[in-house]
C-alpha cells in the first residue's frame, strides 16, 4: 500500500520534471530565436540565402546526390565489417604473448603506429594515385574500391587499439579460469575474452562507425561519384552551392541514428559498471 510520504515524492519528482521541462523548452525558443534573427539580421544573409538555401535547386539535385549517397552506403557497409576483421587480427597479433611472437608484435604495432598517424586524406592520395602507377598486374583501379582500401587500412589501426583496450581490460583470472577447464590459449580468447572485451568496447567501436560514416565521403577526391562528387558537379553545372547543404544534411540524417545508438548503448554499459 502507498504511503502519504511516498505519494508526497511522487508528486514532488513531477513537479520538478515538469519545471525542467518547461525551462527547456523557453530556454531552447530563446537560443534558436538569437540564432535566428543573428544570421537573417546580418548584412550578407540575401547572398548566403540565395546562394545556398535554394529550395528550387535543392529539390533539382536531390535525386543526383541520392544516387551518390547509396554509393557511400554501401562504401560504408563493406568497409565497417572489413574493418572489424582486420582491426581484431591486428589487436590479437598485439596481444601474443611469448617471444616467439615478437617480430608479429612489432609489425602489427608499426601498422598500428604508420596508420594512426597519416591523415586519412593523405592515405587517400598515396593509395588512389600510388597502387595504379605500380601498373602491377591485379591491382584494382576502381577509385571506389581504392578509397575502401584506405579507409579500411586507416580505421583499422583505430579499432585495433580499442580491441586492445578491451581484450586487456579482461583479468587474467578469467583465462585461467578457461585454461583449468581444459581451454586452449584459442578457444579461452574466443569463447571467454573477446564477448566480454567487445561488450566492454561496443560504445567506443559505434563512435568509431560513426566517424566512419562521415569520412566515406572523402572516396570522392579520388574521383568516385559518391554524394560529395555528385553535388560538387550540380554545383559546376548550376553555380549555386545549395546541392552541397542538401548532402550535407543526408550526411547527418545517415549518422544521427548511429549517433543517437552510440549514446544508448554507453549510457547502458555505465549503468552496467555502476550497478557492478
Amino acid at each position: 500500500m502507498t504511503s502519504a510520504l511516498q505519494l508526497e515524492r511522487a508528486a514532488y519528482r513531477r513537479t520538478r520534471a515538469r519545471r525542467s521541462t518547461a525551462v527547456a523548452l523557453v530556454s531552447t525558443a530563446a537560443f534558436a530565436a538569437v540564432l535566428y534573427f543573428g544570421v537573417t539580421g546580418s548584412p550578407g544573409w540575401p547572398r548566403v540565402r540565395d546562394s545556398f538555401l535554394d529550395w528550387r535547386v535543392a529539390l533539382a539535385s536531390l535525386p543526383a546526390v541520392l544516387e551518390g549517397l547509396w554509393l557511400n552506403v554501401r562504401v560504408l557497409v563493406v568497409c565497417a565489417a572489413a574493418i572489424l576483421v582486420v582491426g581484431l587480427l591486428v589487436a590479437g597479433a598485439r596481444t601474443l604473448r611469448g617471444p616467439v611472437w615478437f617480430p608479429v608484435r612489432v609489425l602489427a604495432t608499426a601498422y598500428v603506429d604508420l596508420f594512426r598517424g597519416v591523415p586519412l586524406l593523405i592515405c587517400m592520395y598515396l593509395i588512389g594515385f600510388g597502387l595504379p602507377g605500380l601498373r602491377l598486374t591485379g591491382v584494382p583501379t576502381d577509385p571506389v574500391v581504392l578509397g575502401g582500401v584506405a579507409l579500411v587500412l586507416t580505421y583499422s589501426a583505430y579499432v585495433a587499439e580499442v580491441f586492445r583496450a578491451g581484450i586487456e581490460s579482461v583479468h587474467p583470472s578469467q583465462v585461467a579460469a578457461a585454461r583449468s577447464l581444459g581451454l586452449d590459449h584459442r578457444r579461452a580468447m574466443r569463447l571467454v575474452v573477446l564477448p566480454q572485451a567487445v561488450r566492454r568496447v561496443l560504445p567506443a567501436l559505434l563512435n568509431d562507425f560513426v566517424a566512419l560514416q562521415k569520412d566515406v565521403g572523402l572516396i570522392s577526391v579520388l574521383g568516385a561519384v559518391d554524394a560529395v562528387r555528385a553535388a560538387q558537379i550540380e554545383v559546376s553545372q548550376r553555380y549555386d552551392f545549395t546541392p552541397y547543404v542538401v548532402a550535407a544534411l543526408l550526411f547527418v540524417l545517415l549518422a544521427a541514428p548511429s549517433g543517437r545508438l552510440a549514446d544508448h548503448v554507453a549510457r547502458r554499459s555505465a549503468r552496467r559498471e555502476g550497478a557492478l
